[in-house]
């Protein structure tokens, strides 16, 4: 017989973690320029700095120059039997747009029926007072594509010219790395860990081998798919490691995956992207079924400030 999993209704029947589909999928802009214009001010941004896929569409946020377009707030990231809560604290703070105590009235607001996980990101419009859209990849699009007339940098997220394989990269660190370290963790059976392991280390060696001729993904040019990779890495060794049993290897022991780590950690406007105080207090404290004591460790000592090395591969992308 199966463990109980972390989230019941995303377990199957061999112990599995199969992640809910994100709810709510309207689109700033075309097609649905005629209800969410993508214009500035009028859109609301809920994250946790613990959550990945909410740090990214942080992330893009800051790298397209739209922090004077898009307001953001932070929930705590101790999440408990009533979801995200908007507290006051080290980082985080009371919900400044509805005056919400927890994010699940952000849902029910959009959706009395909502049944689902509640889940950050979120999109909040706020002048129809609903969500636009709870998926990090459509957000990140969205940030990208459809707000070049207030965004403060012409960066491209999403370069046409590298699509299809952009996409199909991003997907492939999706299922396996970025998800990949869920479905290790929150498996409550041997054999569907075992499978989530090796295909994570797989895939992590797979990259190792890609960026030893590359500076990013992609050669010199930061995509999406960088960003994508960086808010799993950032965690891996404070998180991953110990707490979903990801410890065949630490990002550290990798040397082009490290160094690539660094070289992202330090553009401009990401650190402040990253609070370990947040992500470790979540994972550690949150998920009480895999640590049941609620211990949260002091280490590991990571160095982000480093020298990477990493801008001698500049233009050696072949």
């Amino acid at each position: 017989m199966n463990a109980q999993s972390q989230f019941p209704d995303e377990q199957d029947a061999n112990g599995g973690f199969v992640r809910q589909a994100d709810e709510f999928r309207q689109w700033l802009g075309t097609p649905d320029a005629d209800q969410f214009p993508a214009v500035a001010g009028r859109y609301h941004l809920y994250i946790s700095l613990a959550c990945p896929w909410a740090s990214r569409t942080l992330i893009v946020r800051n790298v397209k120059g739209l922090k004077k377009a898009i307001s953001v707030s932070v929930v705590d990231p101790i999440r408990d039997e009533k979801g995200w809560a908007f507290r006051e604290g080290p980082g985080y703070g009371k919900d400044p747009i509805n005056g919400f105590n927890y994010l699940s009235e952000a849902y029910f607001a959009t959706d009395a029926a909502f049944k689902g996980r509640i889940t950050v990101p979120v999109l909040w419009d706020k002048e129809k007072a609903v969500i636009v859209n709870n998926s990090e990849d459509d957000i990140c699009r969205m940030l990208n594509d459809d707000f070049g007339a207030v965004a403060e940098s012409s960066i491209n997220l999403f370069p046409a010219e590298l699509e299809p394989e952009h996409a199909n990269l991003a997907q492939y660190i999706y299922e396996n790395v970025n998800n990949g370290v869920y479905r290790a963790g929150f498996a409550t059976s041997q054999t569907e860990y075992n499978k989530a392991f090796k295909a994570l280390f797989a895939a992590l060696d797979e990259l190792e081998l890609r960026l030893s001729t590359k500076r990013y993904l992609f050669g010199d040019q930061i995509v999406e798919a960088d960003w994508r990779l960086f808010c799993t890495l950032v965690r891996f060794d404070a998180v991953y490691h110990g707490h979903f049993k990801c410890n065949l290897r630490r990002i550290v022991d990798y040397p082009n995956l490290h160094g690539y780590l660094l070289d992202l950690f330090q553009h401009p406007g990401i650190a402040g992207t990253v609070n370990f105080d947040h992500i470790k207090r979540h994972y550690y404290f949150t998920h009480d079924d895999i640590n049941p004591s609620r211990i949260v460790p002091l280490g590991p000592a990571l160095d982000f400030t480093a020298a990477h090395g990493r801008d001698a591969l500049s233009h050696q992308d072949s």
